[in-house]
């Protein structure tokens, strides 16, 4: 007897394997992107720099509250220094830095988690230039450090390197234990920067901006000897 052919998909199942696709998981992505930023520009939470937090909110509640706020708002593109700068105003050195690198570490795993979760499987395909496919087999291979050194060495927007560290194939524990302890020294400064804005003649606040601009200025040597040694890398590595 002659088999009878396997029954066509249905309706809901074509309509899931569509959801669920590559392309559309990075749609998706795209979307909860552009909502985060435009709710950011509605928020306006560079703010807290003028307006101080809200008096209702004291204590270590607000520290944590802060450090949550921050994580979010980093992973929806606002630029660290500025909450940095107002994680030191609102609760000075101390707490403010703790603040600050718990919502480092939170954004960083949001947006990491996003990235891998929504973005990896569509985006990994086109990693086709020579420098696209160095950049990935350093992050790949030698996650931890090379994670550390963009962390240290501030060139790389904050945010574009989370997103691009979760489409290579670089592991959870890498990630997250390099952008701690990587995100220190700078979120200290500027938090420091902060706390002192006040007096910006003080041995501390001018003791922060001169190591913010050292960073930065070893940010760009070092990213322009990486530049050579990813093309390097990308000349002799197998079509």
């Amino acid at each position: 007897m002659l088999e009878s052919a396997a029954p066509s998909p249905g309706f809901a199942t074509r309509c899931t394997r569509v959801l669920l696709s590559p392309w559309s998981r990075l749609g998706l992505l795209a979307t909860l992107l552009a909502s985060a930023g435009a709710t950011v520009l509605v928020c306006r939470p560079e703010r807290l720099l003028a307006d101080g937090w809200p008096p209702q909110l004291s204590g270590g509640a607000a520290v944590v509250l802060f450090a949550v706020a921050y994580g979010l708002c980093t992973a929806a593109f606002v630029p660290r220094p500025i909450l940095n700068l107002a994680a030191g105003a609102l609760f000075g050195a101390p707490f403010g830095t703790a603040a600050a690198l718990a919502g480092t570490v939170l954004g960083s795993g949001i947006a990491f988690g996003l990235g891998r979760l929504l973005g990896q499987d569509a985006l990994r395909p086109l990693l086709r230039g020579r420098w696209l496919r160095a950049a990935d087999r350093q992050l790949s291979r030698h996650g931890f450090r090379s994670m550390l050194a963009i962390r240290l060495f501030p060139g790389v927007p904050f945010a574009a390197a989370n997103y691009c560290a979760a489409v290579s194939r670089m592991g959870w524990l890498p990630f997250l234990l390099a952008t701690g302890l990587g995100s220190v020294p700078n979120t200290a400064a500027y938090v420091i920067a902060g706390s002192h804005a006040s007096a910006p003649t003080s041995p501390a606040f001018i003791a922060a901006m001169a190591f913010i601009a050292l960073t930065g200025l070893a940010a760009v040597v070092v990213a322009w000897r990486k530049r050579g040694r990813m093309r390097e890398s990308g000349e002799h590595a197998p079509s």
